[in-house]
C-alpha cells in the first residue's frame, strides 16, 4: 500500500483483508456486487473511508432510502494512512470502527425536518412541499404514498448526510461524532 493515495484502492485492500480474516474464522455467505452488500444474510455493508474525507458512494435505489434508511446496516472503518519513505511501507491505522443500525441510516437533515414537521402537526401537503424544497428525486405518485406513510410512521432520526446524485454520496462526519452517544450508532473500537 506504499504510495497508494486512491481511497477506493485502500478501501478494497482493507475489505479483502477483513473478509479473508473472517472467512478463516467463520462460515458465512459472502456478498458480491450483484447482491449489493458485503454480508447479505446479516443485511450489513462494509464502508472503508479516510478520516481526511469520511465519505463513500452507495447505489441509489429510491428516494425513501434518504428518509427510512438504506435498508441495511453499515460497518464503517475510518482510517488514516501514512507512508514511511525510509522503509517504503504504508501504514493503515484504523481510527474508528462504527456500526450504524439500518433504521438509523437515513439522511440527518431530511429525517430531523420530517420528524419536527410531524410533531408540529404537518399534513400531507406540508410533507410534499418539504420534498419539493429538498429536491427529493421522486415522482408524484410515490411522493403521495411516502407522505402518507411518514404521517403514520415517522422515520427514525438518521445520522448520515446523503447527497443527491445518480448514486448516493454518504458522508460520515456526524456518525463519527455521535458514535456511542446515540441509539443505533455504536462505537466498536
Amino acid at each position: 500500500m506504499y504510495g497508494v493515495t486512491d481511497g477506493k484502492a485502500v478501501g478494497t485492500y482493507f475489505e479483502q483483508k477483513f473478509q479473508a480474516y473472517l472467512q478463516g474464522k467463520y462460515q458465512y455467505l459472502r456478498g458480491n456486487s450483484a447482491k449489493g452488500i458485503d454480508f447479505p444474510e446479516l443485511e450489513v455493508d462494509i464502508k472503508v473511508t479516510s478520516i481526511k474525507q469520511p465519505q463513500s458512494s452507495c447505489p441509489f435505489k429510491n428516494a425513501r432510502q434518504k428518509i427510512y434508511g438504506l435498508g441495511y446496516s453499515l460497518l464503517i472503518f475510518v482510517y488514516d494512512k501514512h507512508d514511511d519513505t525510509e522503509t517504503k511501507t504504508g501504514r493503515l491505522e484504523i481510527l474508528h470502527t462504527i456500526f450504524v443500525e439500518k433504521e438509523f441510516t437515513g439522511d440527518y437533515q431530511m429525517t430531523i425536518g420530517l420528524r419536527k414537521m410531524v410533531e408540529n402537526g404537518a399534513n400531507r401537503d406540508d410533507i410534499l412541499a418539504f420534498f419539493e424544497d429538498r429536491r427529493l428525486y421522486i415522482d408524484d405518485i410515490e411522493a403521495e404514498k411516502l407522505a402518507s406513510e411518514i404521517l403514520r410512521i415517522p422515520p427514525h432520526l438518521g445520522y448520515l448526510t446523503i447527497s443527491n446524485a445518480l448514486q448516493w454520496r454518504l458522508q460520515y462526519s456526524r456518525v463519527i461524532e455521535k458514535a456511542g452517544q446515540v441509539e443505533g450508532v455504536l462505537r466498536l473500537a
